[in-house]
């Protein structure tokens, strides 16, 4: 920090071997707090080697701006001079009450910026993980996701579905486990359906319940994935002998 304020630094670049909780929410804090000219990047770094290859670093971004995405979409949009539709600005409203409420009970759940989108993102603690909120507006239904992303996505997803009890008694509730084939991710949500984001007055017991299943879901995902090993999996293979 001594650095950057004295080259009047607009991005700052952290790089460690690994990142706590209490780091990471340094770096949200300093983005949350901060307008968009300045940046502040955690990153964690591997050195990985295949084969007989020299050692290479690979750099996983753990933390960067919370409306980094925004910004890029912003500029676009202000390029084609396109204003946001009633449905967007209905989302960003949406994000902003469920925030707010998540830091007036000082919530683990650390939100992020609101933005003009149907979902909200939210970490979990380690590199290819997240947890999210969404809403559909035209189907009427909330969500809560925890993603695992590659490239451990099958392992790791397969790890906690061997814990799928205890996890579901902790949430409180059945989950839907979807392996997502083909895809880059695996995905265990909670839906609520025959909800209309578009209503105002019911947002106040949407906010609630979002906040309790996003608590519980944090709860019981972030400590279990910063201790998951991918070599632990091994996967079903067919036998060839009759």
């Amino acid at each position: 920090m001594t650095y950057a304020a004295g080259l009047k630094a607009v991005t700052i670049i952290w790089i460690a071997d690994r990142f706590t909780e209490e780091h990471r929410a340094a770096l949200d804090w300093l983005n949350s707090i901060t307008n968009s000219q300045f940046n502040f990047f955690g990153l964690e770094v591997e050195l990985w080697k295949i084969a007989n290859s020299p050692i290479a670093p690979k750099f996983n971004v753990v933390c960067k701006p919370n409306d980094w995405a925004k910004q890029i979409a912003s500029a676009a949009k202000d390029s084609d001079n396109a204003a946001p539709s009633e449905t967007r600005l209905l989302q960003l409203e949406y994000w902003q009450g469920l925030r707010q409420l998540l830091l007036d009970r000082k919530s683990e759940v650390k939100p992020q910026k609101p933005r003009l989108q149907h979902w909200t993102n939210f970490a979990l603690g380690r590199s290819h993980f997240g947890m999210h909120a969404s809403v559909n507006t035209q189907k009427n239904f909330l969500r809560i996701g925890v993603s695992c992303y590659e490239p451990d996505a099958d392992a790791h997803f397969n790890l906690l579905l061997d814990q799928k009890t205890d996890i579901e008694t902790e949430v409180g509730t059945q989950l839907d486990w979807d392996a997502l084939p083909n895809r880059k991710e695996c995905r265990i949500a909670i839906v609520r359906e025959g909800i209309d984001p578009t209503d105002r007055s019911d947002w106040p017991q949407q906010h609630s319940w979002l906040v309790a299943m996003l608590e519980r879901m944090h709860s019981a995902f972030s400590p279990r994935v910063k201790t998951l090993d991918a070599s632990e999996w091994q996967p079903d293979t067919e036998s060839d002998e009759d």
